[in-house]
């Protein structure tokens, strides 16, 4: 009889160990191809026949060929797609509810706080004009009357100090308001779906969306892509925001409406914008952020990229999950948690390895 067979579907350099575990746990192997991770491809099939036979799927991102109903429902034996990543938004989650499939995904200290240290980079940049200046030296200029800064935190001379929000306050964004402390900037936040002792521990305000957009300087973003956050920051909440506000996306590309977030800053509505995910990646050559210099601060979908972390730690993270599951438990990561019920009805405390 053949092992359980388990199918890395975006392989990204598994290190040799991670791949003895698994093997030494009684799975065999399969891995996707690189092709599927491509921008503007459809591998759908491909996948779902690759997915036919797996009892699990683990990988990194795959927003290109991403793991639909289709693809689950090929694959009568699955019980856990396992993330290398925070972001579930490759997988139709609510798919996987239904077909009782545990989703987990890897909110390791590595991602969430390399998120949180990038952001508080790029607000840095941003009101401190660190491009900018670069720039004009390098140009000849120096010390220009127009180059001055933003003061972010309050002073004793009476200045109040800006405010920052933050759209979710999950825990890349209670990381980002733990680096804001200091600074003495006033911190306000929305998150319908967080507990109001969320607020209390994380020092910061609770407002709702509508007070956020108009009392913020800068406005970031920390949320995963759902279909309630899917360009939940469009012209008509722009309009709400106060002029000459900062726009930082560090979350999903679709959450913010590029073009409009675009037009804003090309019409002084906005002072500008620091984005590392886009609605398609990579970035279009025409992508009308291109056309507005270095009031936009561009990140190729790297701010959890650090040195020595990365995705080792949510390999291992995917890789617990994945034995926990096969071996008839339930891990404590996992994203979807409405599916235990459907998820014990299919296969109970059983395992399909020792």
């Amino acid at each position: 009889m053949s092992n359980p067979n388990l199918l890395i579907f975006a392989p990204r350099e598994e290190p040799q160990d991670i791949l003895d575990t698994l093997r030494s746990a009684g799975l065999d192997l399969s891995f996707g191809e690189k092709a599927w991770q491509a921008p503007r491809t459809d591998f759908e099939g491909d996948l779902a026949a690759a997915a036919r036979d797996k009892v699990a799927l683990m990988g990194t991102s795959i927003r290109h060929t991403p793991i639909t109903r289709r693809v689950m429902e090929e694959a009568q034996r699955l019980r856990v797609i396992a993330k290398y990543t925070v972001g579930v938004d490759d997988i139709d989650t609510d798919a996987a509810t239904d077909l009782g499939i545990m989703v987990c995904h890897a909110p390791t200290e590595s991602n969430c706080f390399g998120v949180a240290e990038s952001t508080m980079a790029m607000i840095l940049a941003m009101l401190k004009r660190i491009v900018q200046r670069d720039r004009e030296v390098r140009e000849g200029k120096w010390r220009e009357p127009h180059m001055a800064t933003t003061f972010l935190g309050a002073r004793a001379d009476g200045y109040a100090g800006i405010t920052i929000g933050l759209v979710g306050l999950g825990r890349i964004a209670i990381r980002v308001a733990q680096l804001l402390a200091p600074w003495r900037v006033r911190v306000i936040a929305y998150d319908p779906y967080a507990e109001p002792s969320r607020f209390l521990l994380a020092n910061v305000e609770r407002v709702d969306y509508a007070t956020l957009l108009a009392q913020s300087d800068v406005v970031s973003f920390h949320v995963v892509l759902t279909k309630e956050t899917r360009f939940m920051l469009r012209a008509e909440q722009i309009a709400l925001m106060k002029p000459g506000a900062v726009v930082i996306n560090t979350a999903r590309g679709k959450v913010i409406d590029e073009e409009a977030v675009a037009t804003a800053i090309a019409q002084g509505r906005l002072r500008g914008a620091a984005i590392d995910a886009f609605e398609e990646e990579p970035l279009a050559m025409d992508s009308p952020l291109r056309q507005l210099g270095d009031r936009v601060l561009l990140s190729p979908h790297s701010a959890s990229f650090n040195e020595g972390g990365e995705l080792r730690p949510g390999i291992q993270w995917a890789v617990r999950a994945v034995l926990t599951a096969l071996r008839g438990g339930v891990p404590d990561n996992v994203y979807n948690k409405d599916v235990l019920p459907r998820w014990r009805e299919r296969f109970g405390g059983a395992g399909v390895i020792d």
